[in-house]
């Protein structure tokens, strides 16, 4: 070969050699992301995911994608969402929401990571062996919402001390709506008042239950806590105003939304705590070695302006309580 075309050669190669570097580097980590409800009214949640993400050092779109699955409130799809996630492959889960999308996911592997958000007890759901010691490959996140249930009966129950009837509503098709209405029942049974069930799993049925607890005679309203009422948030708080019904809500945002008042931990932060354990996962932690963060702080938030919408007064000592009050 003469000299000038080995030279022109070499050359060539060198110009390539970028290109096929480039083409070499690794794709970006995917982290998979299953929720048992839709992406409507979820923007403040998936930002406190990428804050817990970007705490982590991961960006998304920049050194993390991220695939996003909804069951839109259908359980039933959650089994096969989480196996088309298993078969991507993803380098980690988040399950997110309740029991149900973790439940899925641990059932379609034993491989990939799964960091859950709850708001249930994760040993009692089967999910892991103990709080801190998850044990497996599954750890998370729980707001303990369910176990707040008398709580918040306790707390809502003080705008109608005379009261002779409650009521709940809750989805029919919830994981945790057995055990949220037993704990209510007890609560209420042991006052000696009647606890009115209300079922609601759409829009319609919403229209509907209102109408039966206003038939009812129930003087507050306890809300049961589940992905379904976070997604129609903004339809549930005008029906408590239209129908008048001192309520109390399981999540802040429905709050700002102008309900009344909430008894409960950050679900925004919740999800942070969520994203930070995924980005330890992807830089090599083993979920197995992560205990189950719980909630250290719970806030009552009472929104004044739409007591006065309502004609409701609110009492003095349970405003002296109020971590935040909206006026």
């Amino acid at each position: 070969m003469k000299r000038r075309q080995f030279i022109a050669l070499l050359g060539g190669a060198a110009a390539a050699w970028p290109l096929a570097a480039h083409a070499q580097q690794p794709a970006l980590p995917v982290v998979g992301f299953l929720d048992s409800g839709s992406a409507a009214g979820m923007a403040a949640n998936l930002a406190g995911f990428r804050r817990g993400l970007a705490e982590a050092g991961y960006s998304e779109g920049k050194n993390v994608a991220i695939a996003y699955r909804w069951a839109e409130n259908h359980s039933d799809r959650l089994a096969a969402l989480a196996a088309e996630l298993v078969r991507l492959p993803v380098a980690v889960i988040a399950a997110t929401r309740s029991s149900a999308p973790a439940l899925a996911a641990k059932a379609a592997t034993s491989a990939i990571p799964i960091v859950f958000q709850t708001g249930s007890d994760p040993v009692k759901d089967g999910l892991v062996a103990s709080i801190n010691r998850p044990g497996g490959n599954v750890t998370g996140a729980t707001r303990l919402t369910t176990e707040l249930v008398a709580k918040r009966f306790e707390i809502v129950s003080q705008l109608a001390p005379k009261a002779t009837a409650i009521g709940m509503l809750v989805n029919p098709n919830g994981v945790q709506t057995a055990l949220q209405v037993a704990q209510m029942q007890k609560a209420t049974q042991e006052r000696g008042l009647t606890l009115h069930v209300a079922k609601a799993s759409s829009d319609q049925e919403l229209d509907a239950a209102f109408a039966a607890i206003a038939q009812s005679g129930a003087a507050v309203l306890i809300e049961g806590s589940d992905p379904l009422f976070i997604d129609r948030r903004k339809h549930i708080v005008a029906l408590t105003i239209s129908n008048k019904i001192p309520a109390i809500f399981f999540e802040r945002d429905s709050v700002l939304d102008g309900g009344l008042m909430t008894y409960s931990a950050s679900i925004a932060d919740s999800f942070r705590q969520v994203g930070a354990y995924v980005g330890r996962i992807l830089k090599g932690d083993k979920p197995a070695d992560l205990p189950v963060m719980q909630p250290t702080k719970f806030d009552l938030v009472i929104n004044l302006k739409t007591a006065k919408t309502i004609g409701l007064a609110i009492p003095p000592t349970l405003l002296a309580l109020a971590d935040e009050v909206i006026e």
